[in-house]
């Protein structure tokens, strides 16, 4: 699909990516999620919103529908990519580990902050090569970029691995990224982070919509903001035994041999755990047909969610997965209001809609 040329962004598709930047500022990779979760926690408090904070440190939301005896699992991701602190080294250079699936290169060049556990301060720095200078070094051009050669220069007047313990940084400080998150008069966000919060934004709506009943549950939804899906165990837990289907709503991968892109919502077929329901995918497809809601139908060739988690757990549900299509997974991402709005139309759609 091509972006319609004439596409003139609304009010109520610009509140939508305004709610999703201001997600993206919150800093929340794998591990070092809590600041988020409690500012969604006290978002749904003010809506008179009940809230389960789970063991695992995620949101679980139980919203009553019309049939309460087959009920509806919805997930989304709140924590993100980042890194940790793996070694101090001599000259006061951070080197890292990585959190999540993604290459070094990707984050070459980014503004970082590092969070210390001891003091409770954050230090912003930025990622490099230890050989970026093409003035000093030969191989600046060619250096591998991985965790020998990538390191963190602080913001703070260290030159030795003793100045760096003095501010309180330690190994296994959590390291976030600097999002950068743009909105263009075009309709477009471009952010690190929308995977997932996109997703995020959307269910906190729908929980909105549902709470002022302006949108009715045709089955009782679980909603729950997991916190560890970017490592492979997310929203596996917490799973209710009247529950008969799980829907991930996560990001949709664009790029050679995919036909997600910026303007649709994304129905996975099958990603690197298989085949995913081909019932509940039916119903997705009919949804959009009869609502002209525009989607695509894609496979993720290396790619996991919440749901994919929950099958290898164990749990004996219809699982199905959509979302807003991603250009750049896992770095500089960006799409546009019209997959926001398709992914959010399915998604309501969905969820009024009766089980098939």
């Amino acid at each position: 699909m091509i972006m319609n040329k004439n596409y003139v962004l609304t009010e109520k598709s610009k509140e939508r990516l305004i709610n999703i930047a201001a997600l993206t500022t919150i800093a929340s990779p794998t591990g070092y999620t809590q600041t988020i979760i409690a500012v969604i926690q006290q978002q749904l408090e003010k809506l008179g919103v009940p809230v389960n904070y789970t063991p695992k440190g995620g949101l679980l939301i139980t919203l009553e529908g019309k049939d309460d005896n087959r009920q509806r699992f919805v997930t989304a991701h709140v924590d993100t990519l980042g890194a940790i602190v793996r070694a101090i080294k001599p000259d006061g250079r951070i080197k890292i580990d990585l959190i999540g699936g993604f290459a070094y290169n990707s984050i070459e060049g980014a503004y970082c902050q590092v969070h210390s556990a001891v003091s409770d301060n954050v230090f912003s720095g930025t990622i490099l090569m230890h050989q970026t200078s093409v003035h000093v070094y030969k191989d600046a051009h060619t250096a591998e970029r991985n965790q020998a050669n990538m390191e963190i220069r602080l913001d703070e007047l260290v030159e030795s691995e003793a100045d760096v313990r003095a501010l309180g940084i330690e190994v296994g400080d959590f390291v976030s990224f600097d999002p950068k998150v743009e909105i263009t008069d075009t309709g477009y966000i471009k952010s690190r982070h929308l995977d997932d919060k996109v997703s995020v934004a959307l269910l906190l709506e729908i929980i909105e919509a549902v709470s002022k009943n302006e949108l009715l549950l045709s089955h009782t939804t679980h909603f729950y903001i997991s916190t560890n899906e970017e490592i492979g165990y997310g929203g596996n837990s917490n799973i209710a035994s009247s529950v008969v289907e799980y829907l991930a709503v996560d990001m949709g991968a664009l790029g050679d041999d995919q036909q997600s892109d910026e303007y649709t919502v994304s129905i996975c077929v099958k990603d690197g755990s298989g085949p995913y329901h081909l019932g509940l995918r039916n119903q997705l497809v009919k949804l959009c047909q009869t609502s002209n809601i525009p989607y695509k139908l894609d496979i993720y060739p290396y790619y996991g969610s919440d749901a994919s988690a929950a099958m290898k757990a164990g749990a004996d549900v219809r699982h199905g997965l959509l979302g807003a299509g991603i250009d750049a997974s896992h770095a500089f991402e960006r799409t546009h209001a019209q997959s926001v709005d398709a992914t959010y139309d399915l998604l309501a759609a969905y969820l009024q809609s009766e089980m098939i």
